[in-house]
């Protein structure tokens, strides 16, 4: 194993003159020393692009094309930060994420073009990666070295990835060089990663798994890297064949796509060793490796660094595993503030005492929180009373395992990602066949949240299906995961005493209700009715996933 650096910067200088293949693309290959001086040219480049006062920001709109590490890598070396830019965002949206991180230049290539038409982006150059300009830009600076900027120290901020809330706009959580390093560092410990292994990076990299458990490590480690622009569940098992992949990171449905692919009696003649990630969900990691001969190792991490959940081999397998060293967790009742009793289970494994048990999960210890971009507010919301509230529901058994139970307030987590429902609240509004709209979470049968909303027609309109379908298509700033998979129609929206939408019913009653439902399965575009046999399918689902025990009863 390599040894690791107390910064990023460190990291990256130490492959200069390392001549093993170190990045693999579509066909093409570069060798470590080849990425640190390509990393060297763009760090000059941005050095003299940019005022040196503070610490600069670079927007990254990219797919995982060989230009995304090497501008992590350069922005490291010269003091930067770099704020993933999520292409699925629209319209004034993601003009808000480019100018919040106040981005002075935009990295992106030719397919993102269009994302950007129309975007008032004041004091912001574009850098098109894909064409001439941009290389006869870089060429002055070929034959940079990898010097790091005098100002870079283990506190000097390298990442601005956002993370949803439910506020609405989404917030920069802030990840320093220091951070970023031990965290790679610790998981190169934890899963013995070192020289000769390749990383699989077929995860989004705007995304903070992705750079930080599985970019981080290898760098730490001094292992390859391997890159498939956007994951494909078709291509998995061949890239990591083609590679020699060792090690990968996943989030969300990641695994069940894989999954949903044709079995084949070779299926386990493959590289991979080890898949690191959230939300595969216990049955289906079960499948992985029974398929694949590849044990997958689920774990848990707040978006902001807060805590830390480290899963051992006698974890049991619906939890996810026991605070990490150091980590003084705890399931919190919010309005009581005391522990909540012990989780309390079923012959079958089902909870029994959810109400008394679940509550939210807290690291009352010292923790790696770094704050949030411009966001003093929620920065107040996050640590309260000297305590770091990581927004996610949890239950404890009596042996200490820590068990995922959903998100607080009205997030979402669709598909590994954070949404907020007052921004897709106001989409929904812009429909004139809505009188009134309110979205809200419930369990998604695999892992994390579908997105569910109740629409209160005009009176004496009746709901149009095909109206509404057309309608989300149309809307620019829908992003790709927000559309609802259930609507639930209402003659008027349940409200609480102070006129607030009641969603705690909503959500409580979820699908299963005395209104129509109409839903979107997976795969259409198109909304239908939820028939009986829909709902049973769906609880069958929830029950082969272990999960029904989330669905109120």
């Amino acid at each position: 194993m390599e040894s690791t650096g107390n910064t990023v910067a460190e990291l990256v200088q130490a492959r200069w003159g390392d001549h093993r293949t170190g990045l693999r693309f579509e066909g093409e290959a570069r060798t470590h020393h080849q990425m640190t001086a390509g990393a060297a040219a763009r760090a000059a480049l941005l050095t003299d692009l940019l005022p040196r006062r503070g610490e600069p920001h670079i927007g990254v709109l990219l797919d995982n094309t060989p230009e995304f590490p090497l501008w992590l890598s350069a922005a490291a070396l010269a003091g930067a930060a770099v704020a993933g830019i999520n292409p699925t965002r629209r319209g004034a949206e993601l003009a808000r994420d480019i100018l919040h991180t106040e981005c002075g230049i935009l990295v992106t290539e030719r397919a993102h073009l269009p994302l950007l038409d129309g975007l008032e982006l004041p004091g912001v150059r574009i850098l098109v990666t894909d064409t001439d300009a941009y290389e006869e830009l870089l060429a002055p600076y070929a034959d940079a070295k990898p010097e790091i900027a005098r100002t870079v120290t283990p506190r000097s901020r390298m990442l601005l990835y956002f993370t949803s809330g439910s506020t609405g706009a989404p917030k920069a959580a802030l990840c320093s060089q220091g951070r970023l390093a031990a965290a790679g560092g610790s998981l190169v410990t934890h899963f013995g990663v070192g020289p000769t292994d390749t990383h699989y990076i077929c995860m989004p990299m705007f995304h903070g798994n992705a750079v930080i458990a599985d970019w981080a490590p290898a760098l730490a480690a001094g292992a390859g890297v391997a890159l498939r622009r956007r994951f494909s569940a078709s291509h998995f098992l061949a890239d990591t064949r083609e590679f020699g992949a060792t090690y990968f990171t996943y989030v969300g449905r990641a695994v069940q796509y894989i999954l949903a692919t044709p079995a084949r009696t070779d299926d386990r003649d493959n590289p991979l060793r080890t898949g690191f990630g959230t939300e595969a969900g216990a049955v289906d990691a079960a499948r992985f490796e029974e398929r694949f001969g590849v044990r997958l190792v689920e774990g848990y991490g707040s978006s902001e660094g807060g805590a830390a959940i480290q899963r051992s081999p006698d974890t049991p397998p619906t939890a996810i595993g026991r605070a990490a060293p150091g980590d003084d967790l705890a399931v919190i009742d919010p309005e009581t503030l005391q522990e909540c009793e012990a989780a309390a289970f079923a012959a079958d494994g089902r909870l029994l005492n959810g109400r008394a048990a679940i509550g939210e999960l807290v690291n009352r210890g010292r923790n790696p929180f770094e704050g949030y971009w411009r966001n003093a507010e929620a920065e107040a919301e996050r640590v309260r009373g000297g305590w770091y509230w990581t927004g996610d529901l949890f239950y404890r058994d009596a042996d200490g395992y820590l068990y995922f139970a959903g998100r607080t307030d009205d997030r979402l987590r669709v598909d590994s990602e954070n949404l907020a429902a007052a921004v897709i609240e106001n989409i929904l509004a812009r429909y004139e066949g809505a009188a009134a709209v309110a979205v809200y979470a419930v369990p998604d049968p695999v892992a994390g949240d579908q997105v569910m909303a109740a629409l209160a027609p005009p009176p004496g309109v009746p709901f149009d299906p095909l109206s509404f379908a057309e309608f989300l298509l149309s809307q620019a700033d829908l992003g790709t995961k927000m559309a609802p998979r259930f609507l639930r129609v209402v003659d008027r929206m349940p409200v609480t005493a102070t006129n607030k939408v009641a969603r705690s019913a909503l959500r409580r009653e979820a699908f299963r209700c005395a209104d129509p439902v109409w839903w979107r399965p997976p795969g259409t575009s198109s909304y239908r009715p939820l028939t009986p046999s829909d709902v049973t399918s769906l609880l069958t689902q929830y029950r082969t996933q272990g999960r029904d025990d989330l669905l109120p009863r």
